[in-house]
């Protein structure tokens, strides 16, 4: 200050403040910048499970889809035997085709990588809001198909079931099943009676309409696999 050097200092003070906030404007950006590529990695990574996942489960539901569609189809051939003359119905192997019947379909997905995100909350890590949608309308058609199945897994348990044991052999429906007998049953029934009855019709007629129901809900799913897989390549 004696030597009038005031100015001098107060613009070096100036500019080492100036290098300091610089310093630390590019250390936050370079902080920011690494942060955001890790996060970016770590989206690709979820993307790339989420991808390998449904491309599994949409073989899964294929399968599933195969099983549910056979059963539809014996419980048509079925229904349309009731009340149709006795030669006519004799000529249909009944035995598979109750079984192939009571093999409604199922569907099973593997969830771990929609479970860890929802229970991490790293979903909101995906920037394709798109997808996130697609996500969610799976979690919520994936319980809607299950209780579908569960429906048609009841009635075939409480009723349809517990009639063919009491009016035919399932003994020689489970020769179609893992059990895989080997002979028939040497009891004498009358397997064609219960096309006679209006109860079996109604029993099935109820048993298809939900296996139906069921099935209508894999299609769905098949819609939103698909789209899920396009917007995870």
């Amino acid at each position: 200050m004696e030597k009038n050097k005031t100015g001098k200092y107060f613009k070096y003070a100036i500019g080492e403040i100036v290098l300091v906030v610089i310093g630390i404007l590019i250390a936050v950006s370079i902080n920011n910048w690494n942060q955001e590529r890790q996060l970016k990695n770590e989206e690709k990574v979820i993307l790339k499970n989420i991808h390998t996942e449904f491309l599994e489960n949409k073989n899964a539901l294929k399968l599933g889809l195969e099983t549910n569609n056979q059963s539809c189809k014996a419980s048509i051939t079925l229904l349309n035997l009731v009340g149709q003359k006795r030669e006519r119905i004799q000529q249909q192997n009944l035995d598979s085709l109750i079984y192939v019947m009571l093999e409604s379909g199922s569907f099973t997905p593997s969830e771990n990588t929609i479970s860890d995100l929802l229970q991490s909350g790293k979903l909101q890590l995906l920037q394709n809001d798109n997808l996130k949608n697609l996500l969610y309308k799976w979690t919520r058609n994936l319980k809607k198909t299950n209780v579908s199945f569960n429906r048609a897994e009841i009635q075939m348990d409480n009723e349809l079931v517990p009639y063919l044991t009491d009016h035919y052999s399932m003994k020689d429906i489970d020769m179609y099943g893992i059990l895989k007998w080997q002979n028939k049953t040497l009891l004498k029934i009358d397997k064609l009676y219960i096309f006679e009855d209006i109860k079996f019709e109604n029993i099935v007629d109820d048993y298809f309409y939900r296996v139906k129901a069921a099935g209508n809900n894999l299609e769905e799913l098949v819609v939103i696999i698909d789209d899920i897989i396009k917007e995870t390549e």
